[in-house]
């Protein structure tokens, strides 16, 4: 294994601690070799449940192992392994890194997400990703209701390297994306990622500026946004279920993006959203660093949820 993928994984280790913490240790709590009968069952189920894996996830592991290890006698180790073999499977069929078009110049990426899910950071992390690709990005700060998504992308910008086109604040969101993607497509550029605002409170407004967005660089590219990535914030647990469902009737959502894992004990919300959805989830982040936002691999993510080497 690489040095770096070997530092990735550790790093995604560390930062699944707080969710590890969560599920692992409840289940070793439950066992000290014994046989598996219907009390511990049911405990466990409650364990994965508690841990953010939702209702039907939890159902699913714990009917499996106990047809297959119902009356023997198991150990936490065993139960966890068997845990991460059956979430690795649930996780592989959405492990999908962002396909980028190279025929497309630019490939448009629209981001979406609440504020405060770490979407504008998100978008300074994919291009830092992109470019180490070879790719050349440029990024659109569309969240102009709020300066301070404009001055932050901006910073995170210069620390990727990459072009940030920008207005005032209060501009038009959907005047800057055809802005951004005029320059982007005169400049050859591969990848186009537009920030967009994320103020739920007020939903008509947002809902009619998203399909401004989409409506106006249609204009320019009739199959625009080429992606639509939603930023979900693992912190906020179940709740990232109601912003997938919100978004979705909002934008032409098809990946999702999951951050904070190392700031947060719901991790396991991932496996839900994975097993209701069926949405590709193209990147995790485990950290504040610019490095800190990898493409997601489902047996390392299992297996760090349920405290064993990758």
């Amino acid at each position: 294994m690489s040095g770096e993928k070997s530092s990735w994984l550790s790093r995604l280790r560390s930062g699944l601690s707080k969710s590890t913490q969560r599920v692992a240790d409840s289940i070793t709590g439950l066992f000290t070799k014994k046989k598996l009968d219907q009390k511990t069952l049911d405990d466990l189920e409650d364990a994965l449940i508690q841990a953010d894996l939702g209702v039907g996830v939890a159902a699913r592991l714990v009917e499996k192992l106990g047809r297959e290890r119902f009356g023997k006698e198991v150990t936490d180790e065993e139960v966890r392994s068997a845990f991460a073999d059956d979430i690795a499977e649930i996780l592989q069929p959405v492990a999908k890194s962002l396909s980028i078009d190279g025929a497309r110049k630019p490939h448009v990426v629209l981001v979406v997400g609440v504020n405060g899910s770490g979407k504008t950071t998100t978008i300074a992390k994919l291009a830092h990703l992109l470019k180490g690709e070879g790719r050349s990005v440029i990024l659109a700060a569309g969240d102009t209701f709020r300066a301070a998504a404009v001055e932050q992308l901006k910073v995170w910008g210069d620390r990727a390297g990459v072009p940030v086109i920008s207005k005032e604040a209060g501009a038009d969101a959907a005047g800057l994306a055809y802005e951004a993607l005029e320059k982007a497509k005169a400049a050859s550029c591969d990848v186009l990622l537009i920030d967009t605002a994320g103020r739920l409170h007020n939903k008509t407004n947002l809902m009619e500026e998203m399909a401004k967005i989409v409506r106006v660089i249609r204009k320019l590219d009739a199959g625009a946004p080429h992606s639509c990535l939603l930023v979900l914030d693992a912190t906020t647990g179940q709740n990232a279920h109601a912003q997938v469902e919100t978004f979705k009737t909002m934008a032409p959502i098809d990946a999702l993006v999951v951050t904070k894992l190392d700031g947060s004990a719901k991790g396991g919300v991932l496996v839900a959203l994975a097993e209701r959805f069926k949405l590709p989830v193209v990147a995790v982040g485990v950290g504040e660093g610019i490095d800190d936002l990898r493409p997601f691999e489902a047996r390392a993510f299992a297996r760090g949820l349920m405290g064993l080497p990758a």
